[in-house]
């Protein structure tokens, strides 16, 4: 079935694909390639978990001392993208600006984590020099002892949501004639457009 672009909205279409991957329990459903750059242009990409998609882009939580942070506060664009292998072969691009979610929204997600994911999270630095892994180990055990009502959100700690200016959904199809649409935000309104593979 061909990609529906006669939508003037992107996010809906990902976020039916979204769905349907969710029903056909795909374990890569939340993986997300997040790229950065600094302001020279330097990239840089990882995966992160994507943990919040609708209208408003896509989101997703980190140490904001981290490398991906850093960059952020510096130059606030990124790309993303979702990939989803067999059965159904697509992926989805975005590029946009960056902003961080409110602190409710970080507070809301992070009450919802494990206790013991809350503690790995007080005691990494994310993208810090450690001397060794003896050292995050000793930072993790000193908080063993806490209750959970003291597991609060460190201050560097939180969401970010990426609000896309362009979307592409790509779809597999046979002897590489994929399908690709693409939308484009021009203004207020989203214009789309069909590329060649």
């Amino acid at each position: 079935m061909p990609i529906d672009d006669s939508g003037s909205e992107p996010l809906a279409s990902v976020m039916g694909w979204f769905d349907a991957a969710r029903e056909a329990a795909d374990p890569a459903l939340v993986h997300l390639a997040l790229a950065t750059a600094t302001p020279a242009g330097v990239p840089s990409l990882r995966m992160v978990l994507l943990r919040g998609l609708g209208p408003g882009g896509f989101v997703f939580y980190t140490d904001r001392s981290s490398r991906k942070a850093s960059e952020l506060a510096a130059n606030p664009m990124a790309a993303a993208v979702l990939h989803w292998q067999a059965p159904r072969h697509r992926q989805v691009r975005a590029v946009g600006p960056v902003e961080p979610v409110s602190a409710a929204e970080s507070d809301a997600y992070w009450a919802s984590r494990p206790a013991e994911s809350r503690r790995s999270a007080m005691a990494s630095h994310q993208s810090s020099v450690v001397a060794d892994l003896t050292e995050l180990e000793a930072r993790r055990a000193a908080l063993e002892g806490l209750g959970e009502e003291a597991l609060v959100r460190p201050e560097r700690w939180g969401g970010y949501r990426l609000r896309p200016v362009e979307v592409e959904l790509w779809e597999e199809r046979p002897h590489r004639f994929h399908e690709r649409v693409r939308w484009r935000r021009v203004g207020d309104a989203w214009v789309s457009e069909r590329l060649a593979p």
